[in-house]
């Protein structure tokens, strides 16, 4: 059956999801792509090809096409692209002659970024499309009422940066952006090992360590995991044992710095909507918001409730796909 409908798309530093107007999110995927460097085919896509993150040949190489929000590799990302709605299509049960696609994009990206993404997705193979700025499409996900007189306050810690926003209306009343994410917590965790230990360790394990005991800036009862990396000094493997104190005070700066967006944003806030945030407080949304104490240490630091929304991983994407009835409100570019 060849059909043309609509799909959302949150394109992601640390995963891509694809969101069908019929079928919810049927695409959930590592933004990950491995490429063989000789004949420069690409091998595998998405959560194949994270696998293989440290752990293929030389001439193949496994890259994230996107950095911190915005594209890095355009002709990779485009490849990638093309892979993940072939794999929509499958799975909506559908043949795509070309979708229409609402993509999101950070709120602080230029115009050459926004440019650069509607080519991207383009040349993937979409009819029509439109960009929606991802702190309202998080919101959207979230369940708040972004299209009301109300001030709706969105924490986004995503892979590649931290966007924080101020809704009311349909629109960005004040944001501000960071290229601080889960990508730069799990460097945080790999430099501290290295320079500690003098071993060095994976992105792969960086980030189970951050998933297993990391934590914000809250006491709490101390953990333990143990690790394997490879030790610069024999170059053999070795096992360490890591506290949970020492992976919070290796995240401590970056951690400080996403307070510290929080902060500005809020202090940018029109006094008729302080007392709404006040009442309503602030939703947090992004992988990196599921970190160990997160809520209980933003909440006591703004001194304003602090909500986790009820699927943080996919409140971008969910909210990509609920846009559509809100078009020519609030999305930001028709093409």
């Amino acid at each position: 059956m060849l059909s043309t409908f609509d799909i959302g798309i949150d394109l992601g530093t640390a995963n891509i999801l694809v969101y069908s107007k019929n079928k919810g999110i049927i695409l959930n995927e590592p933004s990950v792509v491995t490429i063989d460097t000789v004949s420069k085919n690409v091998v595998a896509v998405g959560a194949e090809a994270k696998e293989m993150i440290g752990k293929t040949p030389e001439k193949i190489v496994a890259i994230r096409p996107l950095k911190d929000g915005v594209i890095a590799d355009f002709d990779v990302t485009t490849e990638m692209l093309k892979q993940i709605m072939r794999k929509a299509s499958k799975k909506a049960g559908l043949s795509l002659r070309k979708p229409n696609v609402v993509v999101c994009i950070p709120s602080g990206s230029t115009s050459v970024d926004r440019r650069a993404i509607e080519d991207v997705v383009r040349n993937a193979g979409a009819k029509k499309i439109q960009l929606i700025e991802e702190p309202v499409a998080a919101a959207i996900g979230a369940g708040l009422p972004v299209d009301e007189p109300v001030a709706n306050v969105v924490v986004d810690i995503g892979g590649g940066n931290t966007e924080v926003a101020i809704i009311s209306f349909g629109g960005v009343v004040a944001c501000h952006s960071i290229k601080i994410g889960g990508d730069r917590l799990d460097d945080d965790i790999i430099q501290y090992v290295r320079k500690e230990y003098n071993v060095l360790i994976g992105e792969r394990t960086a980030e189970n360590i951050k998933m297993e005991i990391g934590y914000a800036l809250v006491d709490h009862e101390e953990a333990f995991m143990d690790v394997r990396g490879r030790d610069l000094v024999t170059g053999l493997p070795k096992t360490l044992k890591l506290s949970s104190y020492e992976i919070r005070n290796a995240m401590k700066e970056d951690l400080l710095h996403i307070l510290e967006a929080i902060r500005a944003t809020l202090e940018d806030c029109p006094a008729e909507l302080s007392g709404d945030i006040v009442d309503r407080g602030v939703i947090l949304t992004g992988g990196g918001s599921l970190m160990n104490g997160m809520e209980e240490w933003l909440s006591k630091e703004i001194f304003v409730p602090v909500h986790l929304s009820d699927s943080p991983l996919e409140s971008v994407v969910l909210g990509t796909g609920q846009a559509l009835k809100y078009v020519g409100k609030l999305l930001v570019a028709a093409k």
